[in-house]
C-alpha cells in the first residue's frame, strides 16, 4: 500500500514545503547539501516522494526544501551555514520532525541518514496535527482534491464536493460539467455504479460528502481507459480502511432543507476484512419558481406568444447501502467482492402552472394545470475481483467482474382545469419504466521492464454487455373520476430494448528518459454491436456495427524546484445513453415536448492539453491549457408546431470546438490558515452544420468560473472553513443559461479524542433565492426563462466513533472494473444507460 501512495502522490503539494531550491553556486567547490533518506518506520520501504523542509528552529520561518525520488533519497541545498530544524512529511505518515541540524560550512554534505517515518494510524487518537494538509495534489494526467480535510460539506452530498474541485462546474440543478463539456464519466471507487444509472446529478445527491476521500479529475486517460468522457474521468474514492480491530462510526445532519443518518462498520481479523455501512438522506422545502415566455414566428409571418409560471415543490429521499469482504489467500493471491444497494426517490410538483396563448399581442387561451412527475428507482452492483501479484516487484495479474442493474419508474400526470380554474377537465398520464443492466468482465497485465522496472508495460482486454430496456404508455382520462384510456399510437406506447456489446483491447507503454522525461504511448481498439427493438413492428432501429482506434499520449518533464511541466493528446469516443436514445415522448410541459432518437452515432473529440506547476515559498500555482474539438456532436434540434408547440429531438449535427485555461493556487499563509483558488475560462464555438436558415444555429463566447476557499484552525481542536463558488453565463448552441454564485461557511469541534466531531454550517445564508436565467435564440423561435431557487440552509452536523484500529501492515491495492464509455447529459430527469468508465 505504501508503494502505491509513492507512486499516486508524485510531486505532492505540500503547502508548508516552502521554497524547493536547487542551487549552485557556478563555482568548482560543491555546495553544502542535506542528504537522507525516508523510509516506513514498519516494513522498512522507501517513502518515495516525500517532502523536506529545513526550518529555522522553533519558528515557521521555510529556509529550503526538497522532494524525495521514488527511493526515499532526498538533498537539500541552498542554505547558509547554521542551526536548522528538518519537517518530513508524506501522505498517511505522521511528519518527522528532526532538531539540532547542523550546517558548519557552506561546502560539504551533511549525512542524516535514514529517516523512520511512522504510519499515522498508528496514532489516531495520541497525536494533534499542527496545521493543513493540502487540499489539492497535481499528477501527470489528473488532479486530485482532498474532500476530507473540507469540513464546509459535512452534512452534504457529492455535489457539495464538486463545487469545490477545480476545472469542475456544477449549476443551482447539481448538473456537472467539466471545462465546459457535460460528456464526462463519473466512477466511484475507480469502476462504474448502478446508482449513476439515471443521471450524474442523482447519482452525487446519493453519496454522502462524509464518505467521499479524494475526488480525481483525470483530464487525459491512457489507453487503459475506456474510450468514453470528450471532458475526461471524475473519480470519486470513498473512505475505506486496511485496519485490524473492529469499528463503527455514526453520523447524523438535521438541516433546513436536509436531514441525513449514517453508519458504518468495519473488521479485520488476520487475513479477512468486512465492512457493513449505510447512509439515508432526506431533502424537503426544496420550494421555488419559474416564469418562461417563448415568442415563435408563424409560417404565415404572425407572431405567437406563450407565457406559462408556475411555483415548484419537490421531496427527494435517498440511500446507499454496502456489504464488502477482502481476503488475503496468500502473499500473492488477493480476492475482494462487494455488494451495493442504492435507491432515489424523487418527487416534484408545478403548482398554479399558468399558460397564456397571444397572437399578434390578442389573448387566445388560457390554460392553468398542475403536474406532478415522480422519479423513483433502486439499483445494486456485485463484484467479485482477484489480483495475483509476483515476487517480481510491480509485476501484476487482475482478473475482474461486474455485474449492475438499475430498475426505475419514471411518470408524471398533468392536471387540466376548466375556465373556471378549479374544476378537473381532464388527466394526462405517462408511464415509462425502464432497467438497465451490465455485466462486465475484464483482464489486466502490468509488466515492469528494463533495469529496476523503470519502464511499465500494461495490456489486457475486456469485454461489456450491456441490456437497456424501455416501456413507455400514455394515458388519457376525463375529469377527476374518468378512468384512464391507454393510447394506442406506437408513438406514445411501445417498449424499446437496447442490447450493446463492447469488446476492446488494449496496450499502453510508460518509460522515463534521461532522468527528467516520462513519456506514456498508448492505443486502444473497441468494436460495438448494438441491436435495438420495438415491440410493435410499426417502428423500427437498424444500427450498424463500428470499430474504433483510440490512440493516447502523455509526456512531461521534471524541471528544477520541483517544477513540472506536461502535455497530453487523446482521441476520444462518446456513445449516445438512452437519455438521448429513449423514443419516450416526455410531454410533461405540453408546450415544450421532447423525444429521444434511437438510431444516434457516437461522437469523436480530440483533446490536445499542456500544463505546468510551480512552487515558490508557500505558495503552489498550477496552469494548464486546452484545445478541444468534437466532430458528430449530439446536439438537439428544435422545431416548432402549428399550434405552437417546440419539439426538440437528437442527431448527430454540427461540431464543437473550444479552446481554454485552468489557473488553480494554494497558498499556506502559516501552519494556521491556507487558502487556495482556481480560475476557469474557456472560448466555446459551437455550429450545428445545418444550411437551412430556418434551422441552423451557431454560437460563440467566453466561460468564465471561479471558485475560494479558506480554512482557520484555531486551539482547542476548532476549525473554520469557509467557500464561494461562481459562474458566468455559458454558451450553449441555440442560446445561453445564465450565471450564478453560491457560498457557505462551517465551524466545528472535535472532542473526546477526536472520536467525536460537532458542527454548524450555513449555506447562501444572506440570500433569500437564486435566479437563473436562460434564453433561446433562433430563426423562428425566441424563448426567455426564469428558474428560482431557495438554496438557504443551515445545519447541524454530529459524528462519533467507538472502537480502534491498528495498522494492518499487509495492505494490499484493491482492483476493480471501470467502464466509461456512454454520453450522459448533465440533466437529470428520465432513465438513461450506465454511466460508466
Amino acid at each position: 500500500m505504501k508503494k502505491f501512495l509513492n507512486i499516486i502522490a508524485a510531486l505532492l503539494l505540500i503547502s508548508t514545503s516552502g521554497s524547493i531550491a536547487q542551487q549552485t553556486s557556478g563555482k568548482a567547490t560543491t555546495p553544502a547539501k542535506i542528504v537522507g533518506i525516508a523510509k516506513d518506520a514498519n516494513t522498512g520501504e522507501p517513502v518515495g516522494y516525500a517532502t523536506a523542509a529545513l526550518y529555522t528552529p522553533g519558528s515557521d520561518t521555510n529556509v529550503a526544501g526538497a522532494v524525495a525520488d521514488g527511493d526515499g533519497k532526498f538533498f537539500i541545498t541552498g542554505m547558509e551555514p547554521g542551526s536548522y530544524e528538518l519537517r518530513i512529511s508524506f501522505l498517511g505518515f505522521e511528519t518527522k520532525t528532526i532538531s539540532g541540524i547542523q550546517v558548519l560550512s557552506k561546502t560539504g554534505d551533511v549525512n542524516i541518514g535514514e529517516i523512520e517515518m511512522s504510519d499515522e494510524g498508528l496514532a489516531l487518537e495520541e497525536v494533534t496535527v499542527q496545521g493543513q494538509r493540502d487540499l489539492i495534489e497535481e499528477r501527470v494526467d489528473r488532479t486530485i482534491y482532498k474532500a476530507e480535510n473540507d469540513r464546509t460539506t459535512a452534512g452534504g452530498d457529492g455535489t457539495d464536493v464538486m463545487r469545490r474541485v477545480p476545472m469542475l462546474s456544477v449549476d443551482l440543478d447539481g448538473n456537472v460539467s467539466m471545462r465546459g463539456s457535460s460528456n464526462i464519466t463519473v466512477l466511484i471507487d475507480g469502476r462504474p455504479s448502478a446508482i449513476a444509472a439515471s443521471s450524474i446529478t442523482d447519482a452525487l445527491k446519493q453519496i454522502p460528502a462524509e464518505e467521499i476521500k479524494e475526488v480525481e479529475v483525470i483530464t487525459s486517460p491512457s489507453a487503459k481507459y475506456d474510450a468514453e468522457g470528450t471532458s475526461g474521468v471524475i473519480n470519486i474514492i470513498t473512505k475505506k480502511n486496511n485496519l485490524q480491530g473492529m469499528s463503527a462510526n455514526i453520523r447524523t445532519g438535521v438541516g433546513l432543507r436536509g436531514s441525513d443518518l449514517g453508519l458504518n462498520a468495519s473488521a479485520r481479523k488476520g487475513k479477512f476484512g468486512f465492512t457493513l455501512g449505510g447512509h439515508g438522506r432526506s431533502g424537503y422545502n426544496i420550494n421555488g419558481s419559474f416564469a418562461n415566455q417563448q415568442i415563435v414566428t408563424n409560417p404565415d409571418n404572425s407572431i405567437s406568444t406563450i407565457q406559462q409560471s408556475a411555483d415548484t415543490k419537490s421531496n427527494q429521499l435517498f440511500g446507499r447501502y454496502n456489504f464488502g469482504v477482502d481476503y488475503e489467500v496468500n502473499k500473492y493471491n488477493f480476492l475482494t467482492a462487494a455488494v451495493n444497494f442504492g435507491i432515489r426517490n424523487r418527487s416534484s410538483n408545478q403548482e398554479n402552472f399558468l399558460s397564456q396563448n397571444y397572437l399578434d399581442g390578442e389573448l387566445v387561451r388560457t390554460a392553468l394545470r398542475e403536474t406532478d412527475t415522480k422519479d423513483n428507482s433502486n439499483s445494486v452492483d456485485v463484484s467479485l475481483n482477484y489480483t495475483k501479484t509476483f515476487e517480481e516487484k510491480g509485476k501484476e495479474i487482475s482478473l475482474l467482474t461486474l455485474y449492475s442493474r438499475n430498475n426505475g419508474e419514471n411518470s408524471f400526470v398533468n392536471t387540466l382545469f376548466e375556465e373556471d380554474m378549479s374544476t378537473i377537465d381532464s388527466r394526462l398520464k405517462n408511464d415509462n419504466p425502464s432497467k438497465n443492466e451490465e455485466f462486465t468482465v475484464q483482464l489486466d497485465l502490468i509488466e515492469p521492464l528494463g533495469k529496476d522496472g523503470q519502464s511499465i508495460l500494461e495490456y489486457g482486454a475486456k469485454n461489456i454487455l450491456r441490456k437497456a430496456y424501455s416501456d413507455f404508455a400514455y394515458f388519457q382520462a376525463d375529469g377527476a373520476d374518468g378512468a384512464y384510456v391507454e393510447n394506442p399510437n406506437p408513438n406514445f406506447s411501445n417498449a424499446f430494448s437496447y442490447d450493446q456489446n463492447v469488446t476492446a483491447g488494449y496496450v499502453s507503454y510508460t518509460a522515463t528518459l534521461f532522468k527528467n522525461y516520462t513519456i506514456k504511448p498508448g492505443i486502444r481498439y473497441e468494436y460495438t454491436t448494438i441491436n435495438a427493438d420495438f415491440k410493435t413492428e410499426t417502428t423500427s432501429a437498424d444500427i450498424p456495427s463500428y470499430g474504433t482506434f483510440v490512440p493516447s499520449l502523455n509526456l512531461s518533464r521534471k524541471l528544477a524546484n520541483g517544477n513540472m511541466i506536461k502535455a497530453s493528446y487523446n482521441r476520444r469516443i462518446s456513445r449516445p445513453s438512452l437519455r438521448f436514445l429513449n423514443p419516450n415522448i416526455d410531454s410533461s410541459n405540453p408546450l415544450q415536448v421532447s423525444q429521444g432518437n434511437p438510431e444516434l452515432d457516437p461522437e469523436f473529440t480530440d483533446n490536445y492539453e499542456l500544463g505546468y506547476s510551480t512552487f515558490f515559498k508557500n505558495t503552489m500555482v498550477s496552469f494548464s491549457g486546452f484545445f478541444r474539438n468534437t466532430t458528430g456532436s449530439i446536439q438537439s434540434i428544435r422545431t416548432v408546431a402549428e399550434d405552437g408547440v417546440i419539439y426538440t429531438g437528437f442527431d448527430n449535427i454540427g461540431q464543437e470546438n473550444a479552446v481554454g485555461t485552468n489557473i488553480f493556487t494554494n497558498i499556506s499563509v502559516n501552519n494556521k490558515i491556507s487558502l487556495n483558488a482556481s480560475v476557469d475560462a474557456y472560448y466555446a464555438m459551437l455550429d450545428n452544420g445545418l444550411t437551412d436558415p430556418t434551422y441552423a444555429a451557431s454560437n460563440e463566447g467566453f466561460v468564465i468560473s471561479g471558485r475560494l476557499f479558506g480554512n482557520y484552525s484555531l486551539q482547542n481542536d476548532w476549525q473554520i472553513q469557509a467557500f464561494t463558488f461562481a459562474r458566468g453565463r455559458q454558451v450553449q448552441l441555440q442560446g445561453s443559461s445564465g450565471g450564478f454564485y453560491m457560498y457557505g461557511m462551517g465551524i466545528n469541534k472535535q472532542f473526546d479524542e477526536k472520536r467525536g466531531t460537532i458542527g454548524f454550517g450555513a449555506d447562501n445564508f444572506l440570500t433569500k433565492e437564486f435566479k437563473m436565467k436562460n434564453e433561446i435564440n433562433t430563426a423562428t423561435i425566441v424563448q426567455n426563462s426564469t428558474n428560482i431557487m431557495r438554496n438557504m440552509n443551515f445545519k447541524i452536523n454530529f459524528s462519533y466513533r467507538i472502537g480502534k484500529l491498528s495498522v494492518d501492515q499487509n495492505k494490499r491495492k484493491k482492483r476493480s472494473v471501470t467502464n466509461d464509455d456512454l454520453k450522459s447529459g448533465s440533466e437529470g430527469g428520465g432513465a438513461e444507460m450506465q454511466q460508466n468508465k
